[in-house]
């Protein structure tokens, strides 16, 4: 009887600090993807979707699209005045034709804008990298125009082979100055070097 009470007052206990004894319901977790919801809408490819209106937009500015439709209005209102009573399906004010153009005209607009914003999008991405390869070319040109201008002052610290020339035929001239100016020290240092 002892074990009946404590295992009825930590019962209670649960119950009293909000807890209870049914199992609780699974907790949502975040590492995990929620699982797929019905819908009662059928799903569908956007992309695919996409490259299909992006067909017909291509085709409905066709001057093949514009030949056949011609024809079929045309073979339309000619069946429709000069056939038959019977096999007549529009008559005179041709009305049904005028829905079916209707139809097609509310149907193709929505595409061309659907194909119109796809190639929106592509030459947003295409002018983005173009701008960020200007931007590279640009910091590389930068780069370059400074390591060349760094070389050119390096170069001009540099002896060249010219410069080295002109500074012995100096020195030669200097030397034959000497000579000339004071020819006892130049018999001295001859016979010194003969030595």
């Amino acid at each position: 009887m002892g074990t009946d009470r404590s295992a009825e007052a930590r019962e209670r206990g649960r119950t009293a600090t909000g807890a209870s004894a049914l199992p609780r319901a699974s907790r949502v977790r975040l590492d995990q993807p929620r699982p797929a919801r019905k819908r009662l809408l059928p799903e569908y490819d956007p992309e695919a979707f996409g490259r299909f209106s992006e067909r017909i937009a291509r085709f409905l500015g066709t001057g093949r699209f514009l030949v056949w439709m011609t024809l079929t209005i045309a073979l339309w209102v000619v069946w429709n005045i000069f056939a038959p009573p019977a096999l007549r399906w529009d008559e005179y004010p041709f009305i049904f034709l005028t829905l079916m153009l209707s139809l097609q005209a509310s149907y193709a607009a929505p595409l061309i804008l659907l194909a119109q914003n796809r190639q929106d999008d592509r030459d947003r991405v295409t002018h983005e990298q173009d701008r960020k390869q200007n931007e590279r070319s640009i910091a590389d040109t930068e780069y370059l125009t400074r390591e060349i201008a760094s070389l050119r002052m390096g170069l001009g610290e540099v002896a060249t082979r010219d410069w080295i020339r002109s500074e012995f035929v100096d020195l030669v001239k200097e030397l034959e100055q000497r000579r000339s100016l004071f020819p006892s020290e130049a018999a001295s240092e001859s016979d010194e070097g003969d030595r």
